[in-house]
């Protein structure tokens, strides 16, 4: 019997990472999750397993997270990341099992999922008769390294090619191969697969449309909605790692030490600038973070979110460089709700955020010389600085839970009708 609109819907939420993982992704499906119950409705989130994380746990919001392992997780030698387990770019034979006698002792109306787990999520769904919403908060179903980037220019589109020389260079020759053969062969089933497709920006969803779901071929729904922010009172500000902040003003990055979101470039424009003051890199390294920092440049560990937004409280403006076409980007709107100026880069996610003189400043990806004109315009003009601070705070109030989580229940809504 078809659901009426008041009824509450069942949803197994599906993603790559999750809490205690650092990471945007992991945090909005947990927001997610913690909104769809406070709504009424039945909620499940499945993940992959971490070293030293439960099994299998309720929430104090009241939701079941389930740690699947996975057989090529286990494999490090096949894994992108020697640091945490991530699902490879095809369907697992363990996590496909796993989540398939989830899904039937669930029994969801929905399944939603986000990530190279959607690839097991696909096989697992076979024969069962449950509406599959695909998230696209980043690039993972379209792209092998997942950021649109090739030789630090955004690409045109995937091909066996090019996505088998970037792969390879991010991988290596081996991981490479696996994970462009995975995700170029796989992709089409999928997207036929999906009763609908959630995309954080016009710009993810613009790029999910022509690559993924190709209209000619998927009947798929597609809609955008924002991630949202929420002030968890109930989480501890680390007061130690706010003391190795700097005493006096300075300017935040917050994300990971990575390239490709532009943190060179971010070094570089603020080496350009004479007396200017201390930059801080607050996020977790990688593998090509750089193993030097000039004087004037603080590096401090990931921590987490409410040392994160008592970290924006402090800071003079926040910057977020990214090469990437950034698919939304959760720091943007989290410094704009402490009300601070933002400068980000287009195109890319940015764009549905910052409107560029009003809310904050938005500069070509990749730009050293504009980003560099950038925070000298913010560091000169004060007054100019609070203005699009404080019509930035009022902007964010667009990312509430109360706002977007109804457009998640339509989302699914019409997945249903669909079915």
């Amino acid at each position: 019997m078809p659901l009426a609109l008041t009824d509450p819907i069942g949803v197994v939420l599906i993603s790559d990472s999750f809490p205690p993982l650092v990471g945007g992704a992991g945090r909005d499906t947990d927001l997610l999750a913690r909104a769809l119950v406070a709504r009424g409705h039945r909620v499940c989130v499945a993940t992959s397993d971490q070293p030293g994380a439960a099994p299998q746990e309720t929430t104090r919001h009241g939701y079941e997270v389930h740690r699947l392992p996975g057989l090529i997780t286990r494999m490090h030698w096949l894994s992108a990341s020697v640091e945490r387990r991530i699902p490879p770019p095809f369907p697992d034979p363990e996590t496909t099992l796993r989540l398939r006698r989830l899904i039937r002792r669930f029994e969801p109306d929905i399944v939603h999922s986000y990530g190279w787990m959607t690839f097991s999520c696909r096989l697992a769904l076979i024969g069962l008769d449950v509406p599959l919403v695909v998230s696209a908060r980043d690039y993972s179903l379209i792209c092998p390294v997942r950021t649109l980037l090739r030789q630090n220019e955004i690409c045109s589109g995937p091909a066996f090619g090019k996505c088998l020389a970037c792969s390879s260079s991010e991988y290596g020759i081996a991981k490479g191969a696996m994970a462009t053969t995975g995700i170029l062969s796989i992709k089409r089933s999928l997207a036929r697969r999906c009763s609908a497709v959630h995309s954080v920006s016009r710009y993810a969803d613009e790029r999910m449309v022509r690559d993924f779901l190709r209209p000619a071929e998927s009947g798929a729904a597609h809609q955008v909605i924002p991630c949202f922010a929420d002030d968890d009172r109930e989480e501890q500000v680390d007061e130690e790692s706010l003391s190795r902040l700097p005493a006096g003003p300075f300017i935040l990055y917050v994300g990971a030490l990575r390239l490709c979101k532009g943190i060179d470039i971010l070094v570089e424009a603020h080496g350009r600038l004479p007396d200017v003051p201390p930059l801080v890199l607050l996020g977790s390294r990688a593998p090509d973070t750089p193993s030097f920092f000039p004087p004037g440049v603080h590096v401090l560990p990931a921590t987490n979110h409410a040392t994160v937004m008592a970290s924006w409280e402090r800071a003079l403006f926040a910057v977020a460089p990214s090469r990437l076409p950034e698919p939304f980007g959760n720091v943007v709107h989290e410094a704009m709700s402490c009300g601070k100026a933002v400068i980000g880069t287009r195109p890319g996610g940015h764009e549905d955020m910052i409107d560029s003189g009003r809310t904050g400043l938005l500069v070509p990806a990749g730009d050293v010389s504009a980003l560099t004109a950038a925070i000298d315009y913010l560091l000169k003009n004060p007054g100019e600085r609070d203005r699009l601070g404080e019509a930035a705070r009022k902007e964010s109030s667009r990312f509430s839970s109360e706002l977007v989580t109804p457009a998640f229940e339509d989302l699914y809504r019409a997945a249903l009708s669909r079915s």
